[in-house]
């Protein structure tokens, strides 16, 4: 994509795109990349169970400073945020992020389409079973009594006064830490391959 000059966006929680920090700040003085890097958590143990695999909450702030000190455009995107139980975090993550380097700042409310609704509440019940009944009902709450609305203008940031509460803090921290929109990619300058270039159909 670089050599292309494809413009491209990576959403990430971990530590290996460190690895193409040289290709992605190349891209980047052309506009033609930008990097989001996902938060649920600051809180260590927290992270641990909900992310076991996962860079910790520190590490994920080491890599917006190495990515933005790189020239890379890095938006913090707070998500999952549940309802209850991580959007206590919000502002915190937010004025974290932007301490270490993150110039634009988004978040996307739990989401549990398929199958990851019995995954979820199983998590819940077995790691905050006191928390677990009002969490839920909070997150029906938000999608208008069901545990998820695939609805297109909806699904990530929900519906209801919680998810209103939740918009307006957010944009209200948001304009607070001075965060900025995140720029436009440009893609008027591909380069199709040659080396291979794609068969056609007729």
């Amino acid at each position: 994509m670089v050599k292309t000059q494809h413009p491209f966006s990576i959403v990430t929680k971990s530590s290996l795109i460190e690895r193409d920090i040289d290709l992605i700040a190349k891209a980047a003085t052309r506009q033609q990349s930008a990097i989001a890097v996902s938060f649920t958590t600051l809180d260590r143990s927290l992270a641990r169970r909900m992310e076991p695999r996962a860079a910790s909450p520190q590490r994920r702030l080491e890599i917006i400073r190495q990515l933005s000190a790189a020239g890379i455009s890095v938006t913090v995107l707070v998500a999952p945020l549940i309802p209850v139980f991580t959007d206590t975090e919000l502002e915190t993550i937010l004025e974290q992020a932007r301490q270490a380097g993150a110039q634009n700042a988004g978040y996307i409310l739990l989401r549990l389409p398929y199958e990851l609704r019995e995954i979820f509440q199983d998590w819940l019940y077995t790691h905050e079973p006191l928390k677990a009944k009002h969490v839920l009902k909070m997150i029906r709450d938000t999608h208008g009594g069901q545990l998820y609305d695939n609805r297109f203008g909806v699904r990530m940031h929900g519906m209801g006064e919680f998810a209103s509460i939740i918009q307006k803090r957010f944009g209200l921290a948001r304009k607070r830490l001075g965060y900025q929109s995140a720029p436009d990619l440009d893609c008027s300058r591909f380069i199709p391959p040659i080396e291979q270039p794609q068969f056609s159909l007729f």
